[in-house]
């Protein structure tokens, strides 16, 4: 992630705020909010996606229940990290949301995070129902937390960051 990005999205959503982790899929919409320090992700819950329309009103109930300062998207990068249709889709969304819910949006990379959970669930020993009832949810906090540590760590003297 770009640390400029980063920054900017730090300052301009609201300190003291919750941050609220999407995860955008075809079907349905994981959600996942950070404590009002900002430093634990926990899963929310996953909207079934209808339209655009009623799922973006779903989202900014939820953002205005829980005094959202900011958005951290997934960002559907393929594997060598190019941009493909699904995250045009994702740009669109978010771009098509913004009027509705002019928040502060940060993009994140989330390659790999739902494979990271459902192994994970796989571990728990959980069936294959309460894996798709979870999954998603539990995908945007994994999201969410990956943003979370990154932005606990800006004051860090020599923070890792990828320039790319």
């Amino acid at each position: 992630m770009n640390r400029e990005a980063i920054e900017a999205f730090a300052a301009e959503s609201r300190g003291g705020a919750r941050l609220l982790g999407l995860d955008l899929g075809t079907k349905t919409i994981g959600l996942a909010l950070s404590d009002v320090q900002r430093r634990i992700a926990s899963p929310l819950e996953t909207i079934k996606r209808i339209k655009f329309t009623p799922d973006a009103a779903s989202l900014a109930a939820i953002a205005t229940r829980h005094a959202v300062g900011g958005l951290v998207v997934g960002l559907p990068l393929n594997m060598d990290g190019s941009e493909g249709p699904r995250v045009q889709s994702t740009r669109a969304f978010v771009r098509n949301l913004k009027p509705i819910l002019p928040l502060p949006v940060l993009f994140w990379d989330e390659r790999l995070s739902t494979a990271a959970v459902t192994r994970t669930l796989l571990e728990a020993d959980a069936s294959r129902a309460r894996r798709g009832a979870l999954v998603d949810k539990l995908a945007a906090a994994y999201i969410l937390q990956g943003c979370l540590d990154v932005l606990d760590g800006l004051g860090d003297e020599g923070a890792d960051f990828d320039e790319g």
